[in-house]
């Protein structure tokens, strides 16, 4: 199915989808994995979908789903394609037993780790077009704190971050928060805490995080919700195969549910 034909139906929704920024400062925190629970869960909650890999350097979204697209980002950005016309439907299509789109990235060729700002902006007014194809858009952002991280995070109307109780983890998504503040985003991040040993742990881990954002940058950041500890999620990984397909009464994917309902609520 071409790119076109992937967003031709439904009809355009009234008002254009939010678009959710997956950012997390540290990598190897599960943000990658976060981003394709979230668009399943969406997409299995009637909600149309649109996921989006950002990491310009190594994108692994594609690989982690196992599916193999005909076009993705390093095309839009050598200026072969518009963005639209590399999006891949996923899991049979958007709001079809859970699937959604994806617009991938350029899998492990690190070719577009040093894409110019003009760039990441030209992707970003890109999304613009598609947004009122989708009820959500999700944008799989890359590790770190570089300028094209926080250029898409700013493009964003919400940003979704993610940590464990690492201290690593939890003092790089301050530093990410603390960056964005620094250049007049006013953004309220949500904050998922992965990978925790239980949810009340999540939840302490998550207090800390807020008490230092509330000490020293004067917000309080919103809690989406804690991901337990689950040895499905790397079997699913391995496998290639999404956890909700491979292992259908897994913890993590019901924690991955809850959070939905938490953001489709604020």
């Amino acid at each position: 199915m071409s790119g076109a034909n992937a967003i031709d139906q439904p009809l355009p929704r009234t008002r254009a989808a939010p678009v959710y920024a997956i950012a997390s400062g540290k990598g190897g925190v599960g943000k990658t994995w976060l981003s394709t629970m979230l668009s399943i869960a969406f997409g299995r909650a009637g909600q149309r979908a649109l996921l989006v890999d950002c990491d310009l350097g190594l994108a692994n979204v594609d690989v982690q789903l196992g599916v193999r697209p005909t076009a993705d980002v390093h095309s839009v950005v050598r200026g072969f394609l518009e963005l639209e016309s590399a999006v891949t439907p996923v899991m049979g299509g958007p709001g079809r037993n859970g699937g959604f789109d994806l617009i991938a990235g350029h899998s492990g060729s690190g070719a577009l780790g040093a894409v110019k700002l003009e760039e990441v902006a030209r992707i970003a007014n890109g999304l613009t077009r598609l947004t009122p194809h989708y009820d959500r858009v999700i944008l799989d952002l890359a590790a770190g704190i570089d300028p094209t991280v926080l250029r898409f995070a700013r493009a964003a109307d919400r940003l979704i971050l993610v940590t464990t109780e690492e201290p690593t983890a939890l003092t790089d998504a301050y530093a990410m928060v603390k960056l964005l503040r620094l250049q007049g985003s006013q953004i309220t991040p949500w904050v998922i805490v992965n990978m925790a040993e239980n949810r009340v742990k999540g939840r302490k881990v998550f207090d800390q995080f807020s008490l230092a954002c509330n000490e020293y940058l004067g917000f309080k950041p919103k809690f989406a919700g804690a991901i337990t500890r689950d040895p499905r999620v790397p079997d699913s990984i391995r496998a290639q195969t999404p956890l909700p397909t491979r292992h259908p009464q897994s913890q993590a994917y019901e924690d991955v549910i809850r959070i939905v309902e938490a953001l489709n609520a604020g």
